[in-house]
């Protein structure tokens, strides 16, 4: 076995050694402060201490550790690969629905993310995420299959006729199946000032997943091709994360067009025609 996948078998077979590097790497500490932080019992930190010594990881001074620069460098990397994957577990089970042809897209942006996904006993947790985000922002800007399935369109179309600012790129046969879902109160809500709505007929990843831009945070939302069912809400509030939604929604935005309803197909049983704000750019 190579010497350094000792090194990281090492650190992560305790959580005592990790939690004391953790702490050292916020200040030199003694054992007491070592114990209390990690649960240790003294033997046990003293084991840990000597070990770091042994390595060059920690220096003693009077009576307190710190740790040396190579051991910040091991405990910064150390601590990156914990977190990238505690990541990766969140992330493993809505990979799918995961931006592929978002420019820019990083999945360390996604680290502090809340996942959501149907449960084999409960399909609705999905669902109830987009609720409540939608309930806790008084704006919102996407694009693609964000809002799709009725049982968030009820809310989202309460909630610009509300008053909260929407403004949403979609592509026309995702437009035409909101509104012949519900063409009265979709018409109700996309007549709002607050509402506008914009065409594009390449939207990036339109099959698979779509993006939206909330108040406190961003969102993917992914959903089935066939079925239209959403499958997993990823949401995070990093600024890392938003600022890649905003470049991404900027350039959609750039290639898009003003919505005409003339393109609308109100031909049948189901749908009128419908009052929608058309943009000028």
């Amino acid at each position: 076995m190579d010497s350094a996948v000792r090194d990281i078998e090492f650190l992560a077979r305790s959580e005592h050694r990790l939690g004391t590097l953790e702490a050292l790497s916020d200040g030199r500490h003694d054992r007491r402060d070592l114990r209390a932080a990690t649960g240790a019992s003294d033997p046990t930190i003293g084991r840990v201490v000597r070990d770091f010594e042994d390595r060059s990881w920690i220096v003693r001074d009077g009576p307190c550790y710190e740790l040396t620069p190579l051991g910040e460098f091991v405990t910064e990397r150390f601590l990156d690969l914990c977190e990238g994957m505690r990541t990766g577990e969140t992330l493993r089970e809505v990979w799918q629905w995961l931006p592929r042809e978002m420019e820019g897209f990083a999945v360390e942006h996604f680290e502090d993310a809340v996942v959501a996904y149907p449960g084999p006993n409960y399909p609705y947790t999905p669902v109830e995420r987009v609720t409540h985000l939608l309930e806790s922002t008084d704006s919102i800007r996407g694009l693609g299959t964000t809002i799709y399935k009725s049982g968030n369109l009820d809310v989202f179309c309460r909630r610009v006729i509300e008053g909260m600012e929407m403004e949403y790129v979609y592509s026309l046969p995702v437009l035409q199946a909101i509104v012949d879902w519900n063409p009265e109160l979709t018409a109700r809500a996309f007549e709002r000032d607050n509402c506008t709505v914009f065409l594009h007929d390449d939207l990036p990843d339109d099959s698979r997943c779509g993006l939206n831009i909330m108040d406190d945070c961003i969102g993917i939302c992914g959903h089935d091709p066939e079925t239209a069912q959403l499958e997993a809400v990823i949401d995070t509030a990093t600024p890392e994360a938003r600022e890649w939604a905003e470049t991404v929604y900027e350039q959609c935005l750039e290639d898009a067009r003003p919505f005409d309803v003339r393109e609308m197909d109100t031909t049948g049983s189901n749908s009128r025609e419908t009052s929608l704000r058309v943009e000028s750019r």
